[in-house]
């Protein structure tokens, strides 16, 4: 019997929610909005503020995948009402493939110089392609594309392809499969490795993503249709440059881009555990002006700003600006009362914790580990965990376990938070 003969317990399809299709979780029905390489217009950015007054809960939550969703929706036909708003201004282009539109890139490509190119008329033509591939609706939502200008941060995360502007290699799960190609082509070769992928899956729904597959890498390359242009090096053992995603770095070693202003006027705007309120998003909107924005996989969101005076707006209202705070590098599922699986209200215990982490705990944890980034998670299914090394804090029922390089302890979140303050002090 062949490996992928294999019985699995998963369900044939996956149940990423999206626009169309909402999940129904325990406070309400939750929609997601793609947003390919986290590109988003100012005026799009208004209605997704006024949709989230109306409709949800008042806010909008950032994925790591650089999306955005609503939540607390309260029947289908508020879903059909969303659905309907974003249409029209251009942030459901498809209803075949708005699930499989799950293309990260480079959050400050093009706006300043560390990148080898500016990847965003690449992002812009991947999901055009992406969309006008009838067989590639057959995606699992999770699949996830990459486009690396060459700094090595949304190459980090994960994707199950990727290509990365310095090398100009196609990656497969984190494996060099020696095909390189310039970024005239590097968008046909993503498709063809995305035909490939299903291939070599079959009819086998139920594997989702390319790590999936026994082999992945190696079998999607050898079944893959690459154009002429292609050129095919050896291969390298050495996996996708990986780092501990995380905003605000203070080593600024992570791939994340920190928050706080940069050279050129570029602004990165960090939020509390993911959330934007609607008048926060109507100030950044207003505050963007006619420039599009860009959300990104580390929950925050890039801007070009013209003066100090709009770090101190968007300080005033809540937002993250200091690469020093706190809330930088915390993250946390949607806990109770959201989730019914969830055996914490983990947003309110992040909360506190944050109010004492710099008094208590400060020496449970070694120093290199406080130093990664912090996700708390009401239950064993660590919904939303980041890329790479983390702390976990896992809610059990009657407290909470740290896990941490390598080790397991009973803990609060207030442990990892308050070595993270004294690693920071």
């Amino acid at each position: 019997m062949s490996a992928l003969a294999t019985p699995s317990p998963r369900p044939p399809e996956d149940r990423c929610p999206g626009a169309l299709r909402a999940h129904r979780a325990a406070d309400g029905l939750l929609v997601r909005v793609r947003l390919p390489g986290g590109q988003l217009r100012p005026g799009q950015l208004r209605v997704l503020a006024d949709l989230a007054r109306i409709e949800s809960d008042g806010a909008l939550e950032l994925t790591s995948r650089a999306n955005l969703q609503l939540r607390r929706l309260a029947d289908d036909a508020s879903v059909r009402r969303v659905a309907d708003r974003i249409a029209e201004v251009g942030l459901l282009p498809t209803a075949t493939h708005e699930r499989v539109r799950n293309l990260l890139a480079s959050p400050l490509s093009g706006r300043d110089r560390a990148g080898r190119l500016d990847v965003r008329p690449m992002v812009r033509d991947l999901d055009a392609a992406l969309r006008g591939a009838a067989d590639l609706a057959s995606l699992s939502g999770r699949f996830l594309f990459a486009l690396d200008d060459g700094r090595h941060d949304v190459a980090a995360l994960g994707p199950d392809l990727c290509w990365t502007g310095d090398s100009q290699v196609l990656w497969l799960a984190g494996t060099d499969t020696g095909l390189r190609t310039g970024p005239e082509d590097a968008v046909e070769l993503l498709i063809a490795a995305a035909r490939a992928f299903l291939r070599v899956r079959g009819d086998r729904r139920d594997l989702w993503r390319l790590a999936d597959l026994p082999d992945g890498p190696a079998r999607v390359t050898a079944a893959l249709d690459r154009p002429a242009s292609t050129a095919l090096d050896r291969p390298t053992s050495v996996a996708a440059p990986t780092g501990p995603s995380r905003v605000g770095s203070p080593s600024g070693s992570a791939p994340a881009p920190a928050v706080g202003l940069h050279p050129g006027g570029v602004l990165v705007v960090g939020t509390r555990l993911g959330r934007l309120t609607a008048d926060q998003a109507e100030l950044l909107a207003d505050l963007a002006g006619t420039d599009e924005i860009v959300v990104t996989p580390w929950r925050s969101l890039v801007l070009d700003t013209e003066g100090p005076d709009i770090v101190g707006r968007l300080a005033t209202a809540g937002l993250l600006v200091d690469p020093a705070s706190p809330w930088l590098g915390v993250t946390a599922c949607t806990g109770r009362p959201g989730c019914a699986s969830a055996l914490a209200d983990v947003r309110r215990d992040v909360t506190e914790a944050l109010a004492d982490a710099g008094t208590a705990g400060g020496a449970a944890l070694p120093a290199h580990v406080a130093a990664l980034p912090v996700h708390v998670v009401g239950c064993e299914r660590g919904c939303g965990r980041p890329a790479g090394p983390a702390v976990l804090a896992v809610a059990t029922g009657t407290g909470y376990r740290i896990e941490a390089g390598g080790t397991s302890r009973p803990g609060t979140p207030a442990t990892a938070l308050a070595a993270r303050a004294e690693r920071q002090k």
